[in-house]
């Protein structure tokens, strides 16, 4: 029988944990992540809807400043570890409809509407790593450039790789949250990574992709490093940084002409989706480094150069996936795979 003192049962009757709630803010043109913890009492079922000063975040003013968080998404916290949580929320307004800055509830409607089509998404985020005085990437000389491009792309040793330790850490914190993390890799240019996100759904890939560059931000600050999704983060004759996005239905990942009709579709439908694929897309999308220029549209097999990539191994299966190569490092995942959803599934 296990018999405790007064003192230690009133220690466990107030037992609580910490709850980090993350959302999106009204930046423009490109939201930032914004966090604040919450104390939450043991054995809470339900975490708590909270609020927060709009005003401080570009979402309201400050004579109107309240705004609603109301959680979506949870998981473990890798960071604090314990019981702690890391909790995605999406920002409404004190009237408890969607603030005009929340995306993903229009992402969910357009998501549930086509669930029958079973939508899948995988998204390969590129970042680029800077001194904490955001002057130059990792592994850039002071006022100068290094070797070019070649060498760095999946590539080991001091001389090449640079940030290694946060994409290490990154991953592990991405798995040990349980978020569908399916791998890493360096890129073109030093300081430059990419991690992937996926397979899910549209509204699910995309809470985890959020929740994953959460993370990251976070890692880095420990190593008083800053993480730029800037689609263009160094001027010349580098890679930009993109968010490339797989995408298939389920008549897709079983025959090959729905592919194909997909890619069509898309290619009727090229303004909405390239105002919407991230700022400063135009500095990326100049038809040179792996792409189409963003005033025109192609699709082809195994072809990098294109907007639309049909992955070869998908030919000589005559199933599978698509990969629009369109989307900056800086998009909204809610808003490309809405995009996509709607552009393709309603065709």
């Amino acid at each position: 029988m296990l018999i405790l003192s007064g003192l230690e049962v009133e220690k466990r009757c107030f037992m609580s944990y910490k709850a980090e709630y993350i959302w999106i803010d009204g930046t423009e043109p490109s939201p930032l992540l914004r966090s604040k913890t919450k104390i939450i009492a043991d054995g809470t079922t339900d975490l708590p809807i909270w609020g927060f000063d709009g005003s401080s975040t570009n979402q309201a003013p400050g004579a109107n400043s309240d705004c609603v968080l109301r959680p979506v998404f949870s998981c473990p916290d890798p960071i604090r570890g314990g019981d702690d949580i890391l909790v995605l929320c999406e920002v409404l307004l004190p009237d408890m409809t969607p603030h005009p800055t929340n995306t993903r509830a229009a992402c969910k409607e357009v998501a549930d509407k086509y669930a029958d089509q079973e939508s899948w998404y995988g998204i390969e985020q590129e970042y680029t790593l800077f001194e904490a005085d955001s002057r130059q990437p990792l592994g850039f000389p002071e006022g100068g450039f290094p070797e070019p491009q070649g060498p760095y792309y999946c590539g080991v040793g001091a001389n090449l790789i640079f940030g290694r330790e946060i994409s290490e850490i990154h991953a592990s914190a991405c798995m040990e949250a349980g978020l569908e993390i399916a791998g890493t890799n360096a890129e073109v240019m030093p300081g430059q990574w990419e991690f992937q996100i996926g397979p899910l759904g549209p509204v699910e890939v995309a809470d985890h992709l959020w929740m994953a560059r959460w993370l990251l931000h976070r890692v880095a600050e420990d190593f008083e490093v800053v993480v730029s999704i800037e689609p263009k983060p160094v001027q010349g004759d580098w890679n930009g940084a993109g968010c490339h996005t797989n995408f298939s239905t389920k008549a897709m990942r079983e025959s090959y002409q729905p592919i194909i009709d997909a890619c069509e579709a898309l290619g009727k439908n090229i303004q909405e989706h390239i105002s919407n694929y991230g700022a400063d897309n135009d500095k990326r999308l100049t038809g040179l480094h792996e792409t189409q220029r963003i005033d025109q549209f192609s699709y082809g097999v195994s072809d990098r150069g294109a907007s639309i990539r049909i992955p070869w191994q998908v030919e000589v299966d005559q199933k599978g996936y698509l990969e629009d190569r369109r989307p900056a490092s800086n998009m909204d995942p809610y808003v490309v795979t809405r995009l996509i959803t709607n552009t393709v599934c309603s065709a």
